[in-house]
């Protein structure tokens, strides 16, 4: 036997450790080469007080073993407890999120029985960098970052998937025609990444009929790659309509660690039933094993759970009349799995996992971003976010006020609310929180400086006006660097 792979493992709260112990159940009866060290997370972690879920030392053992097989945890409500898996993911640099997503019919009810597409999703960035103010008494702000090199990896990344998995095509999904900037590069980088795989077939959705498609004819889909709250709502849409989300296992990839999971929750309503599928964390335990180089294992394990399905021993979750022969619990289901490793099943397709040719040094090239020079970034303006309730909220009251405003020709050229163009010329039925952006520029568009910013604000001020925010304004390489507002 090889020697043993050390992997850090967490049973959770609720069916946790049920589905856990069955998991790990199948994985030493198959010949897995893994030890195991074990951590605690989740409720009772949180209710000592400690707001990530996770004890400090926890990270020591993620750190030397690089491997992380993570049952469901409780977050406990309220309180400002923070997700687990968001600190995971964001800490351990765990930026690709993979949900494969297949039907198992008829063993599993689907009306969608040709699907088979795998869901690669950006993990880090996006709004579930979770930075979000409250600005006024009335409006809430929650950021949207997304970055060039991260969508560089999680796009290149789509496409070594894609590459080493046989895989055919991959579609990129994002809201490109609303978000032309942060959506956009998105979308270019996509496009650029794309040149270096003419061999994979390529094209673009915008999520929302993207998703409509999913739902309706995913047999059309191979794999996808999209941002990180796009794929959290696609990869469930899709999990559900293959027959369960409760099926579904998930893999976090990084640069140096992985965390592999099933797709649902804790389900602390059927704990200690002994009623859980762990069929969710199964799969995503088999897409461990691919990780850590025991392939032959995985296949082995998938074929002998589907062998399981196709003899209709089958937990509750999906005994079908007609369909299933027996109904088990968590731990009959994995003696059922464990009873049928080396058979394969007889009317599915057989597990058949990728065998890299290539090196480690190899791979970790093709995913590396690219160097690219830095564009040259010019400050021309400034947008200033003022909180304003007085009267009835007239734009032409705040903006006649601000028009007093003068830094060197430095001067306000317009206000919106809510992204709408209020003043000038704004439309008396456009309605107005207590929100509102101004925005200054020099008539031509000018260079400015920082010293003009500071005296904008200063005289925003002395009009006795309460700035709660700025953005600075910028070209890079010429090109405008933010948004015109509805109206302008």
């Amino acid at each position: 036997m090889s020697e043993k792979r050390k992997i850090t493992v967490a049973y959770g709260d609720g069916i946790g450790p049920e589905i856990m112990k069955a998991t790990l159940s199948i994985l030493e009866a198959a010949g897995a080469a893994i030890e195991t060290e074990v951590i605690e997370i989740g409720e009772q972690v949180y209710l000592k007080g400690i707001s990530s879920g996770i004890e400090p030392n926890a990270w020591d053992s993620l750190r030397n073993t690089k491997v992380f097989l993570k049952s469901p945890i409780t977050t406990p409500q309220g309180g400002g407890f923070k997700s687990l898996n968001v600190t995971t993911r964001k800490t351990l640099g765990l930026y690709a999120n993979v949900r494969p997503c297949k039907a198992y019919s008829p063993y599993v009810r689907t009306h969608f029985p040709e699907t088979d597409l795998v869901i690669i999703r950006e993990n880090e960035e996006d709004l579930y960098a979770g930075i979000e103010h409250r600005q006024t008494d009335e409006v809430f702000q929650c950021l949207k970052l997304i970055s060039r090199p991260g969508s560089e990896k999680i796009v290149r990344y789509a496409f070594e998937y894609a590459r080493m998995n046989n895989r055919k095509k991959v579609t990129c999904m994002t809201k490109d025609n609303i978000m032309k900037m942060a959506d956009g590069v998105f979308r270019q980088v996509f496009n650029e990444v794309a040149k270096e795989y003419p061999e994979i077939e390529t094209d673009h959705k915008i999520i929302d009929i993207g998703t409509a498609l999913i739902a309706d004819r995913p047999e059309m889909f191979d794999v996808i790659v999209t941002l990180n709250l796009y794929g959290d709502i696609i990869s469930d849409v899709a999990a559900q309509i293959t027959g369960s989300v409760g099926l579904g296992g998930s893999a976090n990839i990084g640069e140096e660690v992985a965390m592999f999971e099933a797709i649902h929750g804790s389900a602390p309503d059927i704990s200690g039933m002994g009623i859980a599928n762990p069929s969710g964390l199964l799969n995503g335990a088999i897409m461990m094993l691919v990780h850590i180089g025991q392939p032959d294992v995985a296949e082995k394990i998938s074929n002998a759970w589907m062998r399981t399905l196709e003899e209709g021993i089958h937990t509750g979750d999906i005994f079908q009349d007609g369909i299933s022969k027996k109904k088990v619990g968590t731990q009959e289901f994995a003696e059922a799995v464990i009873e049928r490793l080396g058979k394969k099943p007889e009317k599915m397709k057989k597990a058949s996992f990728a065998k890299s040719e290539r090196s480690e040094k190899d791979i970790k090239e093709a995913l590396a971003i690219r160097p690219r020079k830095a564009a040259e970034k010019v400050l021309i303006g400034l947008d200033v976010f003022i909180d304003w309730k007085e009267g009835i909220r007239d734009p032409n009251v705040i903006g006649d006020a601000l028009r007093q405003v003068d830094s060197s020709g430095l001067k306000m050229q317009l206000i919106t609310n809510r992204g709408v163009r209020v003043y000038p010329g704004g439309m008396k039925e456009t309605f107005c929180s207590d929100h509102w952006r101004v925005r200054f520029f020099n008539a031509d568009e000018s260079v400015i400086s920082h010293d003009q910013l500071i005296d904008v604000l200063q005289q925003v001020k002395g009009l006795g006006f309460d700035f709660i925010k700025t953005e600075n304004l910028y070209t890079f390489d010429g090109v405008r660097g933010f948004s015109l507002a509805q109206g302008e």
